[in-house]
């Protein structure tokens, strides 16, 4: 079945349908991994956006037991070729079932580097994929037009706290969209993870007396998390050890007064170098984020950068001076890219004193 890809500029991109056949509005993203297609698909942080793979090549291995949450959240999936004979040991299935299954409209067969390129350069822009070869482009492009995301952090958190057992620190976990790989990456260095909603009122996490707090990624614009925010201030005062990651990166800077704005087409895939301004060392980092913070915005009194962006001297993470908090706006647990930074959960293990 032919598909089309409209984007809010006018352009057209003609292709195969995969997956759900029902129409769909989002943001258009791209993303530069190689695999870790499931991952990508699984990871919260992509729920009101569309997903562009720019590796050629999508599906040689299949559905495996690598979901980063319990379902996928991308909007929709735009690839340049589909692998329909997927080959692995570890394989459960292919993409376009798993794509019918949880009813993810896509479209494949188009050039998607032409189409990255159009992103790089006009910025990322709302699109639409759909099966009907009838649509009239003068209702469509005010419907781009007028698509927003939302707050999008409300749709992927989880709806009650739950506790992963471990015999280490006790690590709280404020679900803004979280990865899976976070809790296991403090569980794996002994720590009992409990995971709260996003909307849980900072003397609840603080009640139960946690050795240290984690606040993950996640979707959507940061401002528009107002409460969490003022949560969020009210976790700084206190002297819990912080640990923030990309969204809990961004929210942790409004907390205190910093500024955030919208990148022109965001950081997406598993090979940005982020250069540790402490000790000069450059790491290959996993990134998923279209908003940054504001340095020039930034209290030095309160905080200070911590990593810089090799490419394009972004900000990729923070120093607290006055509370034990420290936050990146990469992702050290990967899943997928690189696990170059994952030492990072070791020093938020050092921060709250070590496993002994």
């Amino acid at each position: 079945m032919k598909a089309f890809l409209i984007l809010e500029d006018g352009t057209v991109f003609k292709g195969t349908s995969i997956g759900s056949t029902r129409e769909v509005i989002s943001e258009i993203v791209f993303n530069t991994s190689m695999t870790g297609y499931l991952e990508v698909l699984t990871d919260p942080s992509y729920a009101g956006q569309a997903v562009v793979m720019t590796y050629p090549l999508i599906g040689n291995y299949g559905i495996t037991p690598d979901m980063e949450s319990e379902k996928p959240w991308s909007d929709g999936y735009i690839v340049r070729e589909l692998s329909r004979i997927p080959s692995n040991f570890r394989c459960q299935g292919t993409i376009q079932d798993f794509l019918l299954k949880y009813d993810i409209p896509g479209i494949a067969g188009i050039d998607t580097r032409a189409l990255t390129k159009i992103l790089r350069e006009k910025g990322t822009m709302n699109g639409m994929i759909t099966t009907n070869e009838n649509y009239q482009m003068e209702e469509v492009i005010p419907k781009l037009k007028a698509y927003r995301t939302g707050n999008v952090v409300e749709k992927v958190t989880c709806q009650t706290a739950f506790v992963q057992k471990g015999k280490g620190k006790k690590v709280a976990l404020l679900d803004l969209g979280a990865k899976k790989n976070i809790a296991k990456s403090l569980q794996r260095r002994g720590c009992q993870v409990t995971i709260y909603p996003a909307h849980t009122p900072a003397k609840e996490i603080l009640a139960d007396h946690p050795d240290g707090i984690m606040l993950s990624n996640g979707p959507g614009d940061p401002k528009e998390c107002k409460e969490i925010i003022q949560e969020i201030r009210k976790l700084y005062e206190s002297q819990t050890p912080i640990f923030a990651i990309c969204l809990g990166h961004q929210l942790m800077a409004l907390a205190n007064g910093a500024d955030t704005y919208k990148m022109k087409y965001g950081h997406r895939g598993g090979n940005h170098p982020v250069k540790d301004l402490e000790t000069g060392r450059v790491y290959i980092s996993s990134q998923n984020h279209g908003y940054v913070v504001d340095t020039d915005k930034l209290d030095s009194s309160i905080a200070v950068p911590a990593f810089l962006n090799v490419n394009d001297g972004t900000n990729e993470g923070l120093r607290y001076i006055r509370k034990p908090v420290f936050t990146v706006q990469f992702h050290p647990e990967a899943c997928p890219g690189p696990q170059d930074s994952s030492y990072l959960f070791d020093r938020f293990i050092d921060m709250m004193g070590g496993n002994q």
